[in-house]
């Protein structure tokens, strides 16, 4: 027999056991309580670390316009931390809307159809804008090749802008919408509003003449 039916033949009997072993460990998680403790985190977390990932985002896009303190590889760097973040915000929007509605603190019409909750029609329906905005921003940030005339770079450009509404909605959303924040929720709002304060004045500051 050769080395490499060996080896095979020593893996054959390790493939039955996966599937056995990890359903023994969700039965594990599932009687220990830690999967209700998972949602339940989810549950109050998944929407903070969704905006402190899109905040994240908005931070490393401005990083990534910036020509007097980065160098270009050092853009593009950020160019790809910006993208990566988009996506791990939008990740986590997705879970927390998941959450939501699978919990029954809302409704999948009202988490699609802006102002269409009955109880908190506006606080939820800013949160249903934001997604949406948050969702237009990174599908055409992903089709930028597509918006190459100057017009077109126009439109991509004021569409892209339009993320610091989502974010400043979502924010408000955030806050107000759901149980009263503890202390670290409310912390790592805080810490959002001042990095994305600063890194704007700086920019804006750098534009001027």
């Amino acid at each position: 027999m050769s080395a490499s039916a060996r080896r095979s033949g020593r893996r054959l009997p390790l493939r039955p056991a996966l599937p056995a072993a990890l359903l023994l460990f969700l039965a594990f998680l599932a009687r220990s309580g830690a999967a209700a403790r998972a949602a339940d985190f989810l549950d109050f977390g998944a929407g903070v670390l969704a905006l402190v990932a899109l905040t994240g985002t908005v931070l490393w896009g401005l990083a990534a316009t910036d020509r007097r303190v980065l160098s270009s590889g050092h853009r593009l760097l950020a160019q790809a931390v910006h993208r990566g973040t988009g996506v791990a915000g939008l990740g986590f929007l997705a879970l927390h809307i998941g959450v939501k509605v699978a919990r029954g603190q809302t409704t999948g019409r009202a988490a699609a159809l802006p102002f269409a909750d009955g109880p908190r029609p506006v606080l939820i329906g800013l949160g249903t804008l934001a997604g949406y905005a948050f969702l237009a921003v990174a599908v055409t940030g992903a089709a930028r090749t597509a918006f190459t005339g100057r017009s077109s770079a126009r439109w991509w450009r004021a569409l892209h802008m339009t993320a610091y509404l989502a974010w400043a909605a979502a924010l408000v959303h955030g806050l107000r919408a759901g149980r009263p924040s503890s202390g670290w929720v409310t912390a790592a709002y805080a810490a959002c509003v001042a990095a994305t304060a600063v890194t704007l004045a700086y920019r804006l500051l750098e534009r001027r003449p």
